[in-house]
């Protein structure tokens, strides 16, 4: 069914998301390299080359992260696309396989927050928002707003996406809130812009994750049966008028590149890790990668087409709402799940029969990044 192209996962691992008052990003982002590095039964010698994603670290975080691990002059480095940037860390470090400059590269993406709501792009706000900052909940309230007025969406449609997500996140050790919760309790929550309450916005989280990947006939010789990479899709923003634009025009574009590259259709996904900054993204999302037609997100979730073994199973980690959302880990976070989940390694949370998985990760100013993973 798939041609496969010459790179493979070969070793993930990461730390347990959350607020790591007491760590710096060299502690965790330490945790998360050696987890990698010993299920890929190598030594830190054998990484040719390491991409590095952070947001907020300061310069040449990579550089900084790595000498704990090792100083062996290797070429790092530095990326950052905002919530992206894990996830291009990790389609960099593809390309360099994939192109031969090197058979063996790492990525690790790693962030340290502070609590508190991010900025958004003041391009997408009403001047309104924009003279407030933009804070990101009240662009995606504006999301919410335009969808559920032209398609019909839901409130609950949307605490529904986070109480899934939460449902997930309790059978994920590394979780951030790993938490049962029901569609009153998300509904119930403090008021952050409305109609978003607390339990439909990611927190910021700090946390790390890496993957090492490798050319097919290098992964051969690991222990560890190889995950091939059957798609890696960067792509940046056109023209946006609104913010309901902003985050399906980029997004639809990237999904269908992927599925071009992967020889594959949204039927074929098993397991899916999105970008669900806010609930309300989590379903423009199931449309944006074709699992269902436009309008129909919000039904999807109501459906249970998105749970666990459902039609697709999206979020099963618990996905940034529940997991926790620190930059620039998220994406290479996503490739830990896809890959655990290809494995047959996810306990409580395993999808059945996952052969094939998707992971989508979109940076607000902006880029979309999709990565199609195959067991």
């Amino acid at each position: 069914m798939i041609d496969s192209p010459n790179v493979c996962v070969i070793g993930v691992g990461m730390s347990a998301f959350g607020r790591h008052a007491e760590e710096s990003f060299e502690d965790f982002g330490k945790q998360a390299i050696d987890a990698a590095l010993a299920d890929a039964g190598l030594d830190y010698s054998a990484i040719e080359m390491a991409c590095c994603g952070h947001a907020m670290q300061g310069i040449t975080a990579g550089q900084r992260l790595l000498n704990r691990v090792g100083a062996t002059g290797i070429p790092i480095i530095n990326v950052e696309n905002a919530c992206a940037t894990g996830s291009t860390a990790f389609h960099q470090a593809v390309m360099a396989v994939r192109a031969g400059v090197v058979d063996v590269a790492l990525a690790v993406g790693f962030e340290k927050m502070q609590r508190g709501p991010l900025a958004a792009d003041a391009r997408l706000a009403a001047p309104s928002q924009a003279q407030r900052s933009a804070p990101m909940p009240e662009m995606f309230a504006e999301v919410f707003r335009a969808h559920s007025k032209k398609y019909g969406t839901t409130v609950e449609q949307m605490a529904m996406v986070s109480v899934k997500n939460h449902r997930n996140a309790s059978h994920n050790p590394k979780a951030q809130y790993g938490i049962e919760v029901g569609v009153e309790d998300v509904i119930g929550s403090r008021m952050v812009a409305d109609p978003l309450t607390l339990m439909m916005c990611c927190p910021t989280s700090s946390g790390a994750a890496a993957a090492i990947v490798a050319r097919a006939d290098f992964a051969r010789t690991t222990p560890r049966k190889p995950v091939t990479i059957v798609a890696s899709v960067l792509q940046s923003e056109r023209a946006a008028s609104d913010p309901l634009a902003f985050v399906t025009e980029i997004n639809t574009r990237a999904a269908s590149l992927a599925y071009q590259q992967a020889g594959l259709k949204p039927d074929d996904l098993d397991v899916i890790e999105l970008h669900d900054c806010f609930a309300i993204a989590e379903i423009v999302h199931y449309e944006n990668l074709g699992l269902c037609e436009r309008g129909e997100g919000g039904k999807f979730v109501e459906q249970g087409l998105s749970a666990i073994n459902g039609r697709v199973s999206v979020s099963s980690s618990g996905g940034l709402l529940a997991k926790g959302h620190p930059l620039g880990a998220t994406g290479v976070a996503q490739i830990v799940e896809i890959v655990e989940q290809l494995r047959g390694e996810s306990g409580p949370r395993q999808v059945r029969d996952a052969k094939i998985g998707l992971a989508h990760c979109q940076g607000f100013g902006g880029a979309s990044c999709i990565h199609i993973l195959a067991a």
